[in-house]
């Protein structure tokens, strides 16, 4: 299966929603912002990107469902006006066709439970929602996942900073079997990636995550002093770290559980397995066992996320395993 109209309706979904995500984030204002119950921020950029997206997959692909992050159930509550208004205003922006009952209507398409069998999308409509709020890095990320599998994964990056030209930012696309691509997020054309060629971990750069709640700074420190590393880790928003592995901006990539009992959800995870396994990377958990996208919303076989450019993997599963 070539997977020819999905990447196409995918890249240029997730385009529309980053192209969104911008405009949301240069007059972020009062009344854009709300926390879940686990104190996590969801902004006008989170609904709205949701919406986007699921919107154009619908259109595409009605009978395939989606695994999305959000509802709309708070955008319904009566004290939530203003943030529903922004909401339907940044919506507008991007697919000015799109009532509020057709934008909620496609918020809530993302309530699907996921599983082994048939196909599902599942969306992350902004990852890394604090560096979004700082301004900084975040990601659109969307993948295909197909009897469990994923087939497909689109990042869009749009604060990623260019390896070579001027314009800022940048679409990650990888289909299996058929290799790992960069886009601008205006001109589509697709340029090949590849993981670094290093091959001694004590030269590897690593990346980790920003916010402290994701990952163990302290024990990333540790393990790349096990591994001889002298360089300061790359500190980065959200799937983009799967994105700098994927095209040798860095070699290794930690997420360490930082919480007794957490477990990582599909789409923190899908579309940056895709491009970096389809770059040359290699990804598992911290028990070295592949992540397992076939068992509903979350990765409930898995603890932890270990990426890397697949030269040294078992070299820093054991560093990791020793320091945890």
């Amino acid at each position: 299966m070539g997977y020819e109209k999905e990447l196409e309706v995918a890249l240029d979904a997730v385009a529309q929603a980053s192209k969104l995500c911008q405009a949301v984030q240069q007059r972020l204002v009062a009344g854009s912002t709300l926390q879940k119950g686990d104190k996590s921020p969801v902004t006008v950029a989170d609904f709205g990107a949701q919406a986007i997206v699921s919107h154009l997959l619908h259109q595409a692909f009605p009978s395939i469902p989606l695994v999305g992050e959000e509802d709309a159930d708070a955008l319904r509550e009566a004290g939530n006006q203003t943030l529903r208004d922004n909401v339907l205003a940044g919506v507008q922006s991007v697919r000015p066709e799109l009532g509020l009952n057709a934008t909620l209507d496609a918020i809530d398409r993302g309530t699907y439970e996921g599983g082994k069998s048939g196909r599902h999308w599942t969306l992350d409509p902004i990852d890394g929602t604090k560096g979004f709020l700082r301004l900084d890095q975040y990601a659109v990320a969307l993948a295909l996942i197909e009897d469990g599998e994923v087939v497909l994964g689109v990042l869009g990056c749009p604060n990623m900073p260019p390896q070579s030209g001027t314009q800022k930012g940048a679409l990650f696309s990888a289909v299996r079997g058929q290799g790992a691509n960069q886009h601008g997020l205006i001109d589509r054309s697709a340029t090949p990636i590849h993981v670094d060629d290093v091959t001694d971990a004590s030269m590897a750069k690593f990346c980790e995550s920003v916010e402290t709640a994701h990952t163990s700074h302290s024990h990333s420190a540790r393990i790349g002093a096990r591994l001889g590393i002298t360089e300061p880790p790359y500190r980065i928003d959200s799937q983009c770290k799967y994105a700098a592995v994927a095209r040798g901006d860095a070699s290794i990539y930690l997420r360490l559980p930082t919480k007794p009992g957490y477990v990582e959800k599909i789409w923190d995870h899908a579309a940056g397995w895709a491009v970096v396994t389809e770059a040359g990377g290699r990804v598992t958990d911290v028990s070295g066992a592949d992540l397992d996208f076939g068992l509903g919303r979350r990765l409930e076989s898995n603890k932890g996320v270990i990426v890397t450019n697949g030269r040294f993997h078992d070299e820093v599963l054991r560093a990791v395993q020793a320091e945890l």
